[in-house]
């Protein structure tokens, strides 16, 4: 390389946590917290809309389900359109179509029209988190960048805690409409973000934008020479489709595992995030007791991504996940059985870890397992196969409630999506990625100091 070349992942990689950094995380840590307010406001609403649509459980859930169609067509669509028209346009775009679509369902009068509503809002929702971690993944620290990822994605669990305290105060007194008019607050700061979220540099490398790179390279960077002519390492493009690379190299058992464990965790979050409040209910709990528990399984979720993002960055991503994985299930299992409130609470905060927390980390697995040409597309397609999951929870669950099965079976039934999970992440192989070749390369480094 010359004298006066530079690698702008290099810079990106060895820069010191600053301002710059900061933003960047507050405007991702803004978008993914109405993600889950998004989704838990739905289930929050459910007995209120039961009660006022007349609708049976089967219905609520399918309306749940076919919100997450909407997030599975927006994860791939946008996941592969943002690796060409470049992540910061796509973020914006599906911001502006699920803050949207979300504040005018509460103007909606009858389920038909409120379930396309939610469709179209689901399909924002599902372009904007693979784009979201690719982005923060890219301009992460490289030593922090676990945790940095797995942090970003705490705001899905802080906009789960926000709905359900939300919901509980509003749906006794102002009823279900307000709720969802709250999540048009993104819609004001999408001229900030405009302006303050970044283009991805590998986007700008590949278009040539080499002043564009410069000027974003010097805010992390502040001691390069901007009049110094910078050569600039553009990616290989490598032929063919996207999806197909990702079985390419001997990661197709890795992918496979990576959809499949995907799946299981959001069977677990959705499951969870639209029933909770009406599977409590069932074990002999009001309303807003439930709505409680929907939050102590955020605060769980947030504890868990915390305070595992950090291990992983120690142990590797497999030694965290597997065990997490099978102490949801376990959680699960025990949680139908218990009349203590407090012994509740810890089983639902285990499952929070176990579910959101255990989707958040793996998240920052799929976006460093995969090279940054197929980045978003890894991640799109993770999602939107795991979001079929998603589809099919809700109404899964709806039908279980129709059988008036005791609620520990309920649970149970439930439980058996974070076992195929843990075996699934099991099955990843590791060596295959660039995750383990870019900590082997750092072990060899180590070693040779």
């Amino acid at each position: 390389m010359k004298a006066n070349s530079i690698n702008p992942n290099n810079v990106i990689d060895n820069s010191r946590f600053h301002s710059y950094h900061f933003w960047l995380i507050f405007w991702m840590f803004l978008l993914i917290m109405f993600d889950g307010y998004d989704v838990v406001i739905y289930g929050a609403s459910v007995p209120s809309l039961i009660k006022e649509w007349g609708m049976s459980d089967v219905t609520a859930g399918a309306i749940g389900s076919y919100t997450v169609i909407g997030t599975a067509i927006g994860a791939i669509m946008f996941g592969m359109a943002a690796d060409k028209l470049g992540r910061k346009n796509i973020i914006l775009l599906t911001t502006l179509l699920f803050s949207l679509f979300t504040f005018i369902s509460g103007f909606a009068n009858n389920p038909v029209t409120f379930t396309i509503f939610r469709v179209i809002a689901g399909i924002g929702l599902g372009g904007v988190m693979p784009n979201v971690i690719a982005l923060t993944t890219e301009f992460a620290p490289k030593r922090i960048r676990s945790a940095v990822v797995s942090f970003v994605f705490c705001g899905y669990s802080v906009g789960a805690i926000v709905a359900a305290l939300t919901s509980r105060s509003l749906l006794p007194t102002a009823g279900w409409e307000p709720v969802y008019w709250l999540a048009g607050v993104p819609l004001l700061f999408l001229p900030f973000m405009m302006r303050n979220i970044p283009e991805s540099i590998g986007i700008l490398v590949d278009k040539s934008k080499e002043e564009d790179v410069k000027k974003i390279l010097y805010k992390i960077d502040s001691s390069l020479n901007l009049k110094a002519v910078i050569h600039f390492e553009k990616q290989v493009k490598v032929p063919g489709s996207p999806i197909i690379r990702l079985f390419e190299e001997k990661r197709a058992l890795s992918t496979l595992m990576f959809w499949i464990s995907c799946f299981c965790a959001f069977v677990l979050i959705y499951s969870m995030n639209t029933w909770l409040p009406r599977l409590m209910m069932q074990s002999g709990y009001d309303l807003s007791s439930s709505l409680t528990f929907t939050a102590v399984m955020q605060l769980g979720a947030i504890a868990g991504t915390l305070i595992f993002g950090r291990l992983v960055d120690k142990w590797g991503f497999k030694k965290v996940l597997v065990p997490l994985f099978f102490c949801g299930a376990i959680a699960l299992s025990l949680i139908g059985f218990t009349k203590s409130t407090s012994l509740a609470f810890i089983y639902i905060s285990v499952i929070g870890a176990s579910s959101v927390g255990v989707q958040n980390m793996s998240n920052a697995f799929v976006s460093q397992y995969y090279s940054f040409n197929m980045r978003s597309t890894a991640l799109g397609s993770t999602m939107a196969f795991g979001r079929i999951g998603g589809i099919v929870a809700p109404t899964f669950v709806g039908v279980l409630l129709t059988l008036n099965l005791m609620p520990q079976y309920n649970f149970a039934a439930i439980a058996t999506a974070a076992i195929l999970g843990g075996f699934a992440m099991l099955f990843v192989q590791e060596k295959h990625g660039n995750y383990h070749k870019e900590r082997s390369h750092v072990k060899n480094l180590k070693v040779a100091k």
